[in-house]
């Protein structure tokens, strides 16, 4: 029954294999607008909102604040096309920060970025809520919170089910937005063209009044300060540079169109809406976003044919926005699991986050981003004023170091491209740009919630380090473990007397047998049907494998008449990049198998291979089982696991001991498993097995 309603809500697997397989998934131009452009769109909600009431009375600066605005917007678009010019994997400000400047810079981008998506979420769902309740009685506001927890469960489930099937079933939402914003526009400015001199006199007017009350400095200091407020306008303008990995191909010609459509649209809503503000007099009122007050001074009038009208459509554009801010949360979905499979890659973060599920989705990453952006709206209990500082730190931080990093990018590598210097400039401008919005952010916003912001960065950053430093220990391990069990044929190792090294095994060695990728060795070196054989388990080729067969051996001598080495090519985040890395995948997982039967001959044991390609382990070997014990009828199953000196929670969240959930499948099957442990003591920085204490007992 489980298993069934997993099946209704994720969808059925989807076969790693089939060459149509990311193409099926990956976004056109169009759909990575809606996907991921809809972030910054939906700001637009927001951001303008917070600007212009930080003028107060002084609304004459509207005029320049929307123009500074739809700039800002251009510059940091054109920043990160760049960065999609010279990283077109994708990775955005976590890759270029680690590129460029340094690992431990990256890490700090990119931890940054992910609380920065949680945020994503978080503050779309609540504005989305609060835009929608905003014509619903008060009565019914108690529910206001619980629908949006509704929301981030709906948009969990949709983006675990696959990328493209979440964004394609929101195109329509998306749609309506724009289309009715256009409207918005059209009118608020287009029915202002002819005042154009008397809204100039207005605005010299007010602009006047402030510099002369204020002091040159103050009106200055007070048109900073409404700008930086506004900066959560210019959230998720990096989304499409972290995304680049699912688009179609041409991957960089559609990213730079996705980015170009974003900017444009931005750029002239955010810039437009300001502007609006300041021809319909729009002033802020109790309860009302300024986008509902806008809406009310444009369309509340309106009637056709003696219907009224207009109210339904400043319900209905409210309505869209709403939606729009839900189809937002999808970017935190798309790029949060992005931006910690990258991490993961590099170990900053547990492993298990750049897997795939059966789906092809990033299912431990959208579980994580939707479990912390339900924590993040308990503790603002929705609070739209609070997220948007929480949010605005940690975008703007990564603004800075993506382009100083591209800055350091051009002055270093100015020989090599003609026009360095002009991409210098824009790059320079973006963060000049970048880093007064976040110091001012910081400054005066930094006990309304800021202080979260950093605190949580902190923790997650000390977290990675933690992370690092614990794979680093187990790789110094298995290196140490390497070094212990040298492989004869590959030199330096004890060999018997007049031993003489195998031949190199040809790929042509391998013939097909099945859909799921398994293939076998045939011909002298297949073992004895008829006898006992073991099937081990490994993975890449290095000393955990062959201390585990040479574990086997002296537990059970000349007990088995050949060794069959099975393997799992496990197609993760890394490499579901295109038909042409699974290949690659396949490629290196044949490698492996060989050296492992060249080792296994070397010993004078006669060795076939096998594998299979899947996203996880423990189904694939189930699958495979099925196929070898129908032809080892005397099959035992065993495989190395790595244990660790000490058992802690910490261990057994980095580490998936596959071992040991392989062994609980087959044995539902009634076939015979055993794990040979392999100990691992990283504080005293040696290895030993569990066999060679026993020898040494």
């Amino acid at each position: 029954m489980p298993h069934a309603i997993g099946r209704w809500l994720f969808g059925a697997p989807k076969d790693v294999k089939d060459p149509e397989a990311f193409h099926k998934l990956s976004l056109v131009a169009l759909l990575a607008w809606v996907g991921l452009g809809a972030d910054g769109l939906s700001s637009s909600a927001y951001g303008p909102d917070e600007a212009f009431r930080a003028l107060g009375e002084h609304t004459g600066f509207a005029f320049f604040l929307a123009a500074a605005t739809a700039g800002t917007v251009f510059v940091i678009s054109y920043g990160y096309s760049r960065i999609i010019e010279q990283f077109p994997s994708g990775g955005g400000g976590y890759v270029v920060a680690s590129k460029l400047l340094s690992p431990e810079v990256g890490v700090a981008s990119g931890a940054a970025l992910l609380v920065d998506y949680v945020l994503t979420i978080t503050i779309s769902i609540a504005s989305g809520a609060d835009a929608v309740f905003s014509f619903i009685p008060e009565s019914l506001h108690w529910i206001k919170l619980p629908v949006a927890f509704a929301g981030v469960g709906l948009l969990t489930v949709m983006n675990i089910r696959g990328v493209k099937e979440s964004v394609t079933a929101l195109v329509p939402v998306f749609a309506l937005f724009v289309i009715s914003h256009i409207v918005l526009l059209v009118v608020a400015i287009g029915g202002h063209l002819g005042d154009a001199g008397e809204v100039a006199t207005e605005v010299h007017r007010n602009v006047s009044a402030t510099t002369t009350a204020l002091g040159m400095f103050g009106a200055l200091k007070l048109f900073v300060h409404a700008y930086s407020m506004g900066g959560g306008t210019y959230t998720g303008i990096e989304a499409v540079s972290n995304g680049v990995g699912m688009m179609r191909e041409p991957r960089v010609q559609t990213a730079k169109r996705t980015m170009t459509l974003m900017a444009v649209s931005l750029a002239v809503t955010a810039g437009g809406i300001l502007l609006s503000y300041l021809l319909v007099h729009a002033r802020p009122e109790e309860g009302k976003t300024m986008n509902a007050v806008l809406l009310e001074r444009i369309a509340g009038g309106w009637s056709i044919a003696g219907v009224h009208v207009g109210g339904w459509f400043v319900v209905g554009s409210l309505l869209t926005e709403g939606a729009l801010l839900f189809v937002a949360a999808q970017a935190g979905f798309l790029d949060g699991p992005r931006v910690m499979a990258n991490m993961a890659t590099d170990s900053w973060l547990p492993h298990r986050f750049a897997a795939l599920s059966d789906r092809l989705s990033m299912r431990n990453g959208v579980a994580i981003m939707g479990f912390f952006a339900f924590v993040a709206l308990v503790y603002t209990r929705g609070d739209v004023s609070k997220l948007v500082v929480m949010y605005s730190i940690n975008v703007f931080l990564t603004f800075s170091l993506s382009n100083l990093a591209m800055t350091r990018f051009w002055i270093t590598h100015r020989r090599e491209h003609a026009t360095w210097f002009k991409h210098l400039v824009g790059h320079l401008a973006g963060l000049v740009l970048c880093v007064t919005i976040l110091v001012i952010t910081i400054i005066e916003k930094f006990a309304d919630g800021g202080w979260v912001t950093m605190l949580v960065t902190t923790i997650l950053v000390i977290g990675c380090f933690m992370v690092k430093r614990h794979y680093r220990a187990v790789v110094g391990a298995l290196r140490k473990l390497d070094d212990e069990l040298p492989c004869p044929f590959e030199g330096g190792g004890p060999m018997e007397p007049g031993f003489v090294p195998p031949a190199p095994i040809s790929e042509s060695s391998f013939a097909s047998a099945g859909t799921r990728g398994l293939l076998e060795h045939h011909g002298a070196r297949d073992p004895d049907r008829n006898k006992a054989v073991a099937i081990l388990l490994v993975g890449g080729y290095s000393g955990l494998g062959r201390h585990a067969l040479l574990t086997l051996l002296r537990m059970f001598p000349r007990h088995f008449s050949g060794i069959i080495f099975v393997s799992v090519a496990v197609v993760d985040s890394e490499s579901f990049k295109g038909a042409d890395q699974v290949e690659a995948l396949e490629a290196r997982t044949r490698a492996h198998l060989l050296n492992y039967e060249r080792y296994a001959q070397s010993l004078g044991l006669t060795a076939s291979s096998a594998f299979a390609v899947g996203t996880e382990v423990a189904v694939e070997v189930e699958k495979i089982a099925t196929d070898l014990t129908d032809r080892y009828s005397e099959a035992l199953f065993v495989a190395g696991q790595l244990i660790f000196e000490e058992d802690t929670l910490w261990n057994r969240i980095l580490h998936n001991e596959t071992a040991f959930m392989v062994q609980k499948r087959l044995q539902r099957r009634g076939l015979p498993m055993i794990v040979v442990p392999v100990r691992l003591d990283l504080r005293a920085g040696r290895t030993l097995s569990v066999q060679k204490q026993r020898l040494a007992a």
